[in-house]
């Protein structure tokens, strides 16, 4: 991936997120809370990138640069943080059930989602052969939406407690 590739990437991924605020009405409170999220997440998925480069389950090139690295990483951050704003409403509507079935969904879509891209640009992912790649790749999904819903909660309280933005 280039970095003119990375980029726009990003700004699609941030447009994404300010139509995701608006829709689902996030107050501050819940965007810092989907934001800090985003952040642990981002950490978690370069994490996962990595581990999956090492044991050589896929491959993604970083250019190991302090730039490319930190854009990165912030389009991870920024391309994960509206799935905390969605799962926020999911967990204040369904409850705990309704969380449960947006991870199994997000495990079953998120591979062959992935797939997709590396076969569309495959100079930015490759998968090894096998169902271990598969897998991982699932487990690291669910992760993702985990570990984001997680932290989102700790900073912006449970969503039953929270009241939705007041229309004016």
């Amino acid at each position: 991936m280039t970095l003119l590739q990375l980029i726009v990437v990003t700004c699609a991924y941030l447009v994404a997120l300010v139509v995701v605020v608006y829709f689902t009405r996030a107050t501050s409170r819940r965007i810092a809370g989907a934001l800090a999220g985003g952040a642990a997440v981002g950490c978690f998925g370069m994490s996962a990138i990595v581990g999956g480069n090492a044991l050589g389950l896929w491959h993604v090139p970083i250019f190991w640069t302090p730039y490319f690295v930190a854009l990165f990483y912030l389009g991870l951050a920024i391309s994960v943080t509206p799935i905390y704003l969605v799962t926020w409403r999911l967990a204040r509507r369904f409850g705990w059930r309704g969380l449960a079935v947006f991870v199994g969904i997000v495990a079953i879509i998120g591979p062959p989602r992935d797939y997709l891209f590396a076969l569309t640009f495959p100079k930015w992912m490759v998968f090894s052969p096998g169902v271990a790649p598969i897998i991982a790749d699932a487990v690291a999904y669910v992760g993702i939406v985990v570990i984001g819903h997680a932290v989102m909660r700790f900073i912006a309280g449970p969503s039953r407690a929270d009241r939705l933005r007041n229309e004016s």
